[in-house]
């Protein structure tokens, strides 16, 4: 398992409103559940009906911070997104920066996760099941300033999908060190996920 560097902040949020710029219900209340210790009051892109932006960066980075900085402009309040998504070793890196677009325009993972199963199996019978999630957080605030954060968990991925809980790629991936899916895992586990990481660093940093 491995951490990725992130910057030490430069400036430090302020108790109150941040937008959290996602229309993903799942990931919203993820980092709703996170930021709820920190008396920070969080609303969503869903809630105050912000446009979903063209995710046209070819980095985790590059769409976290687009996505955070039109959120932040739109509102002028500080707004936090995220980039994650599955890097596959056999696909070359795919889906990666694709990770939703894989789930097609229903949004459905039950297809996206078949998708990657069945293009890992094309690849041959002795392909590499292995695999990592990154996600980067980029905090914006309305005069530009960005700051971002990065975690990255390693792991392996199994067929047929597995546990309930969690959502997106969860229920295909097992955490090195672990013989759970992320889908299986218990809530206190899961402070090892890819998200949870790039979390601490940020309040770590920023508070």
């Amino acid at each position: 398992m491995t951490k990725e560097v992130a910057p030490q902040a430069i400036r430090k949020l302020k108790p109150g409103k941040l937008v959290i710029a996602s229309h993903n219900p799942g990931k919203v209340r993820e980092i709703l559940e996170m930021l709820g210790p920190y008396g920070i009051e969080p609303v969503s892109a869903a809630d105050l009906d912000l446009p979903e932006p063209d995710e046209t960066g070819t980095t985790f980075l590059a769409n976290a911070e687009l996505k955070a900085l039109q959120a932040a402009d739109l509102t002028g309040l500080p707004s936090l997104a995220d980039d994650s998504g599955l890097c596959v070793d056999a696909l070359g890196g795919e889906p990666g920066i694709f990770s939703a677009r894989w789930a097609g325009e229903t949004k459905d993972f039950r297809v996206a996760m078949q998708r990657v199963n069945d293009a890992i199996e094309a690849t041959g019978p002795d392909a590499s099941r292995n695999a990592h999630f990154v996600c980067v957080l980029a905090l914006a605030w309305p005069d530009g300033h960005v700051e971002w954060f990065e975690g990255r968990v390693d792991g392996t991925l199994v067929w047929p999908p597995r546990g309930t809980g969690g959502f997106g790629y969860n229920p295909i991936f097992v955490p090195e060190g672990s013989d759970q899916t992320f889908a299986e895992m218990p809530d206190a586990k899961k402070a090892i996920s890819h998200r949870a990481m790039a979390f601490e660093k940020m309040m770590a940093a920023i508070f």
